[in-house]
């Protein structure tokens, strides 16, 4: 078991509406409806600990409607380090129609101080010193700019060099010129953060080596055509597995929770892989979370080949 922080600076509570299909203008009658305490790093959090992990929660919440997080975390035996700020944590809607389309509703989230920024400055360090692992995951708030993330992940990386980051945009760009351990974009976003094609393989290798600061490990998710894991040169490619599309919500913070999972396990680089992509394939075939049981587990592996 390893001691993982996971961090989730724009957190929300997720809104997930089930239909047959979304009809536009009209009125449409649920199928399924229900709401979490979420975020990518909480989501991340919670395969970790599903996992058989020990993990740290930290990040901004409003005071306003904290007390589904608190039930979440307290459900979840997760250790809560965040820091409250005045306001409400945002509320992102979603609508799964039967065929896995999913619509996305985001909200913008709270507004954070000088004072919060600092609080959570101060709180952090002697944290991320204790943890094996620390994960930085998800958008910024409001009034927490690119030069912020900067700042904290400078923090982290001087108290844990093991500091992994799923982000995006301006987001990404700032956190890759920390040199973290690992990132986590899709190949859409790595183009998006540094206008670098990332269709192929070729065009990935290019772009990893054009990056402005090196970064040890480039996790590369491409949803129906698998997963790219970088790493000094190497890449090991994950077909995906055939399962039927429920939601894609959570299937790209699973992938990140896997990889940790193995890396901290001392499972071998295949491994590590085949394991991460079979759990990000059952993440998409369900609304929720939840990780799968070993005989699930097993099967979706042997869908998932590893190639160099």
């Amino acid at each position: 078991m390893a001691k993982f922080l996971c961090i989730t600076l724009n957190p929300a509570i997720d809104f997930t509406v089930s239909l047959d299909v979304l009809q536009i203008g009209a009125v449409n009658r649920q199928q399924a409806a229900e709401q979490h305490a979420a975020g990518k790093g909480l989501n991340v959090a919670q395969i970790l600990r599903d996992l058989g992990h020990e993990v740290t929660v930290s990040g901004f919440l409003g005071n306003d409607n904290a007390g589904l997080f608190r039930q979440h975390f307290e459900s979840q035996g997760f250790r809560d380090e965040f820091v409250y700020v005045g306001g409400e944590t945002r509320l992102n809607v979603k609508i799964a129609e039967a065929s896995g389309r999913m619509t996305d509703i985001n909200g913008k989230g709270f507004i954070v101080g000088d004072a919060d920024k600092a609080a959570l400055s101060a709180k952090i360090a002697p944290l991320a010193t204790e943890a094996d692992y620390v994960a930085v995951c998800g958008s910024l708030p409001q009034q927490f700019s690119p030069e912020d993330l900067q700042d904290l992940l400078a923090c982290l990386k001087k108290a844990n060099p093991k500091l992994a980051i799923d982000t995006s945009g301006a987001a990404l760009a700032a956190a890759v010129a920390c040199s973290p351990f690992l990132i986590k974009p899709n190949s859409e976003e790595l183009q998006e953060s540094f206008g670098l094609a990332a269709g192929t393989t070729e065009e990935q290798a290019q772009a990893l080596a054009n990056l402005p600061q090196p970064v040890e490990h480039l996790v590369l998710s491409m949803g129906e055509n698998g997963v790219n894991w970088w790493h000094q040169g190497r890449c090991l490619h994950a077909g995906a597995a055939p399962v039927e599309v429920k939601s894609t919500v959570g299937a790209g913070d699973t992938l990140l929770a896997g990889i940790l999972h193995g890396l901290a396990s001392g499972h071998s680089p295949e491994e590590t892989l085949q394991t991460a992509a079979a759990l990000a394939a059952h993440a998409v075939s369900q609304i929720g979370f939840g990780i799968p049981d070993q005989e699930r587990l097993s099967a979706l592996k042997q869908h998932i080949s590893i190639q160099k």
